[in-house]
């Protein structure tokens, strides 16, 4: 029985903000096909299908990465910059969602072609305003080519 496209792949390492980011999304019904990858390596296994996600079918490409920047073994840098210089990847979204004030961080990430940068606010209210706003944007408003 073939699975259901992932909407949303969010590659976070931090178990209580994937929670905070699951809940906010379920909260507003924003989606229930999401992906976690909780670190850089394994988002790259799954966008690529390699590794243990060999036999996804790499055609079904999740239609926005929510990405942080501080990840172990590949960092959201690199991610960043391997997604938007492959052809099979480089048209699907990528916002970081990433704790970083760092300017380096922020500019370098626009270089490589990311489509938006969100600091994490760190009054839950207020993070879970930023991830409707962001399902809500990406998911229902965005159109994107597949």
């Amino acid at each position: 029985m073939p699975q259901e496209p992932v909407e949303i792949l969010l590659v976070e390492d931090n178990p209580d903000d994937v929670e905070l980011t699951l809940r906010a999304l379920r909260r507003y019904n924003i989606t229930n096909r999401v992906q976690v990858a909780r670190d850089g390596a394994e988002a790259l296994d799954f966008l690529f299908c390699q590794g243990d996600y060999a036999a996804r079918d790499c055609l079904d490409r999740p239609r926005v990465i929510l990405l942080d920047l501080k990840l172990p073994k590949v960092d959201g840098l690199e991610v960043l910059r391997r997604i938007k210089s492959d052809p099979r990847t480089q048209t699907i979204p990528v916002v970081v969602l990433t704790s970083s004030r760092e300017e380096r961080d922020m500019a370098e990430s626009y270089r490589l072609g990311v489509n938006s940068f969100i600091v994490k606010p760190v009054d839950f209210a207020q993070f879970t305003e930023a991830v409707r706003n962001i399902g809500l944007y990406w998911m229902l408003l965005n159109e994107a080519p597949r």
